[in-house]
C-alpha cells in the first residue's frame, strides 16, 4: 500500500522547498515529492487530501529529553516518553543518560534501544555519559557506547566537573565524530540555589542561582572547543551572557552550537510571583531568568545564533513536586507543549518564519547529532510532522501521554498545533481536533 499526501504546504529548508507539494510514501520511505502526483492504479494508493491549511515538515527531533528508564519508571518510561513525543509532533528524541544505572556503558545503551524498539513509536537516540556514573572523575567507555548506538555524550543534570575532564571528553568525542553536550553550571557559584538570583527570588526568600554560574562554564567550554577543534553543544542555554559568548565564538569559527528550551523563551522569573507564588512547576535548572535574558534568547532565535529548540523534557512524579519549593525536583515536561509554544510565541508573533522553526526543530538537530532526518528527500525514511498552524489549542496536562504532569502551561490558550505525526510511513498520531487530517487514520 502506498500513501499519497496531497494539497498541503510542504516546508523543507534543507531542500529549499516551501510551497504546495504532494508526497508519495511507499514501503515506509519517501518515493516522490512533487506537484500534482497522480494516484496511480486504483487500489494501489491511499490518497489523503490534507489541504493548504496544513503544513508537512521533516519530522521534528527533540535532542534533549529525559526518559527516566531504567531506574525511574514511576516518572516516565521509554514507551510513555515516546508516546508523548509523537503526540507532540516529534518523530525522534535523544535521551539523556541520568538514569539508574547511568547510561555509561554499552549494556545500558542497548537496553534503552531495546525498549524503544518494543514501543515502536518515536525513534530514540541514546546519549551516553561523559564520565562513569556521571560523577566527573573518569571518562566512560565512549567508543563502546558509540558502537552500541549513542549519538552524543553528556553528563546532563550535572556539569562536566573539571576543565581537564572536559578537554579529554572533547578530544575523544572528536575522534569518534560526536558532540559533547554540556550542562553549563559552575556548582561553586550555584551552590544550593533554587531560582534565578535576583529581585524576585529575594522577595520570596529563595536561594539564588546567578547568571554567572552559566556564563563562566560556557566560556570554559568554548575555550576548550577551540583548543581541541571538537564540537561542544551548550544545553538549555538561558542567559544573555552565555548567548553573547556563543555568538562571538561562532564568529571566530569555533565548533560550538546551542539549544534553547521553550520555557526559557516564553517565561521569566517574574512568573515566580504570579498567579501562584512558590509554584514548583516553575522550578527548573537552569532557572527561569530575568526578562532581559528571555528577550535576548528570543533575539538569538531570530538572528540565527541559537541552533535548536529542545524541550529538556524532565518528567517528575507528583510527589516530587508537591513539596516546598526548596525541596522540589528541578524540571518540567515539554514534549507535548513545545510545538504550540513555538508557533504561538515565535511564528505568529512575527519573530521567526515557519521555515526557521523547522530548521530549529528538525534540520539542525539532525545535523548536530548526525542522525537521519531533517529533510524530505526521495529514498529517506518517511518521518513527517504535519502542522495545523492556526489550530486553537488549550493545554491540558490531564490529557498528556507522558506519565507526568509537571507543567506550568496547563490551561494556556495557544494558536497552532500538531495535526499528525508519521514515523517510517506509519501514522502514529492524528489530532482529532484537525478534521483535515482525519483521512490519515490512527494507529
Amino acid at each position: 500500500m502506498r500513501l499519497l499526501l496531497k494539497g498541503a504546504r510542504v516546508i523543507d529548508p534543507a531542500s529549499g522547498v516551501d510551497g504546495a507539494r504532494d508526497i508519495l510514501i511507499e514501503d515506509g520511505r519517501i518515493a516522490l515529492v512533487d506537484r500534482d502526483i497522480p494516484a496511480g492504479e486504483a487500489g494501489d494508493t491511499r490518497v489523503v487530501e490534507l489541504g493548504p491549511a496544513l503544513v508537512i515538515c521533516p519530522g521534528f527531533i527533540d535532542m534533549h529529553v529525559h526518559l527516566r528508564e531504567p531506574g525511574y519508571e514511576h516518572k516516565e518510561t521509554v514507551a510513555t516518553g515516546a508516546a508523548a513525543a509523537v503526540a507532540g509532533g516529534f518523530t525522534a528524541v535523544a535521551c539523556m543518560p541520568n538514569t539508574n544505572p547511568v547510561n555509561d556503558s554499552a549494556s545500558v545503551t542497548r537496553f534503552i534501544l531495546k525498549q524503544a524498539a518494543e514501543a515502536s513509536l518515536a525513534r530514540v537516540y541514546p546519549i551516553g555519559a561523559v564520565s562513569k556514573g556521571s560523577d566527573g572523575r573518569e571518562l566512560a567507555e565512549m567508543a563502546d557506547m558509540r558502537d552500541a548506538g549513542c549519538v552524543a555524550f553528556s553528563d546532563d543534570g550535572r556539569p562536566v566537573a573539571t576543565a581537564l575532564l572536559m578537554r579529554r571528553a572533547l578530544e575523544y568525542a572528536g575522534m569518534l565524530g560526536l558532540p559533547v553536550i554540556d550542562h553549563c553550571e559552575d556548582k561553586t557559584l550555584a551552590g544550593e540555589g533554587v531560582a534565578h538570583e535576583g529581585f524576585h527570588a529575594s522577595q520570596l526568600g529563595l536561594r539564588g542561582i546567578p547568571s554567572a554560574s552559566e556564563d563562566v562554564m560556557v566560556e570554559r567550554d568554548i575555550v576548550l572547543a577551540a583548543m581541541t577543534g571538537s564540537h561542544a553543544h551548550i544545553a538549555h542555554l538561558s542567559t544573555a551572557g552565555a548567548l553573547r559568548s556563543v555568538r562571538g565564538a561562532k564568529a571566530r569559527g569555533v565548533r560550538v552550537t546551542c539549544e534553547v528550551a521553550p520555557h526559557h523563551f516564553t517565561l521569566s522569573d517574574e512568573r515566580l510571583l504570579a498567579p501562584l507564588a512558590y509554584d514548583t512547576n516553575l522550578k527548573m535548572n537552569p532557572p527561569l531568568r530575568h526578562a532581559a535574558d528571555r528577550d535576548a534568547l528570543v533575539e538569538g532565535l531570530r538572528d540565527g545564533t541559537v541552533d535548536v529548540i529542545a524541550t529538556d523534557h524532565a518528567p517528575h512524579h507528583a510527589d516530587d513536586k508537591k513539596v516546598e519549593f526548596d525541596r522540589a525536583s528541578f524540571g518540567i515536561v515539554g514534549l507535548e507543549t513545545a510545538v504550540s509554544l513555538s508557533l504561538d510565541r515565535l511564528v505568529h508573533a512575527g519573530i521567526i518564519t515557519l521555515a526557521r522553526m523547522v530548521e530549529l526543530l528538525s534540520a539542525n538537530p539532525a545535523r548536530i547529532l548526525r542522525v537521519p532526518g531533517g529533510r524530505l528527500r526521495e529514498g529517506d525514511a518517511a518521518d513527517l510532522t504535519v502542522l495545523a498552524p492556526d489550530l486553537r489549542v488549550t493545554v491540558s496536562a490531564a490529557s498528556f501521554r507522558s506519565k507526568s504532569r509537571n507543567t506550568p502551561y496547563d490551561g494556556w490558550a495557544l494558536r497552532g498545533g500538531v495535526a499528525a505525526t508519521v514515523v517510517g510511513g506509519r501514522v502514529l498520531f492524528v489530532n482529532p481536533d484537525v478534521p483535515q487530517a482525519a483521512g490519515l487514520g490512527r494507529v
